[in-house]
């Protein structure tokens, strides 16, 4: 993150892993926190970097319990493992959603590079009121962007989906950017909006839409099917098929 400072590394550096907490459900405890400070930089890069992390755990209530710190001739690595309490009937994962499933996103997507991949709120007490309020069979947080991550959602569920293009809800960043993407592109394939996609009944999707039980905004943006794969409904009336867009890992 050439523009990023050290305690907005350290910050997200934490907030990734309390966003995969949030995704199955689960409560942050604690944290373990290892660095390889390249020298020449070590102190005042540690004190910013442990101030980021610090200000973001206390926020949640994660206590820092150890780690390790070495130097490196190399670039700074940092590696951060996060303890949570699953919630009582297990965690939810991304394989339980069923043919006729309404699918939700919390917040807004796209434009996460225009900075707010730096200074997201990881969903973990949206996620715990989620599971309070429905049951919810499965969730993932979308960090490698909605279609990639529908994707994987539909792939580990063995259903498919059709999600209406003129549902999403888009940052305001996407809306504005004007590097020649459109708005809907952002949305789909941006990735690092942190934001959690979870499929729940339709009678729970209507009560959770009817009486919001959190301000965070939370959309309907598709259903889940039979027909395997996911496909976009498009403001014109066609279908088409959705590819997982959005960041793709490889090893």
């Amino acid at each position: 993150f050439p523009d990023a400072t050290p305690r907005q590394v350290g910050r997200k550096a934490l907030a990734v892993n309390l966003s995969d907490i949030a995704a199955m459900g689960g409560t942050p405890l604690a944290a373990l926190v290892s660095v390889a400070l390249p020298r020449g930089h070590g102190t005042k890069l540690a004190e910013e970097l442990h101030e980021g992390l610090i200000e973001l755990a206390g926020h949640y209530d994660v206590s820092l319990v150890g780690g390790d710190t070495t130097s490196s001739d190399g670039p700074l690595v940092i590696s951060v493992t996060v303890l949570g309490l699953s919630p009582a009937s297990g965690p939810v994962l991304r394989s339980g959603a069923r043919p006729g499933d309404v699918l939700l996103v919390t917040g807004a997507l796209g434009g996460s590079g225009f900075g707010h991949h730096l200074d997201f709120e990881p969903r973990t007490t949206e996620a715990q009121v989620l599971l309070d309020a429905a049951d919810v069979h499965a969730m993932i947080d979308i960090s490698d962007g909605l279609a990639a991550d529908l994707s994987h959602l539909l792939k580990e569920s063995g259903v498919g989906a059709v999600i209406s293009a003129e549902s999403i809800p888009i940052r305001a960043e996407a809306l504005d950017a004007t590097d020649g993407r459109t708005p809907l592109a952002h949305a789909l394939g941006d990735g690092e909006d942190f934001e959690l996609l979870l499929a729940v009944s339709p009678e729970d999707a209507s009560r959770l839409l009817a009486q919001p039980p959190f301000v965070t905004p939370l959309t309907r943006i598709g259903e889940c099917t039979t027909e395997p794969g996911g496909r976009l409904a498009l403001a014109d009336g066609r279908t088409v098929p959705l590819p997982p867009l959005g960041w793709q890992h490889s090893l």
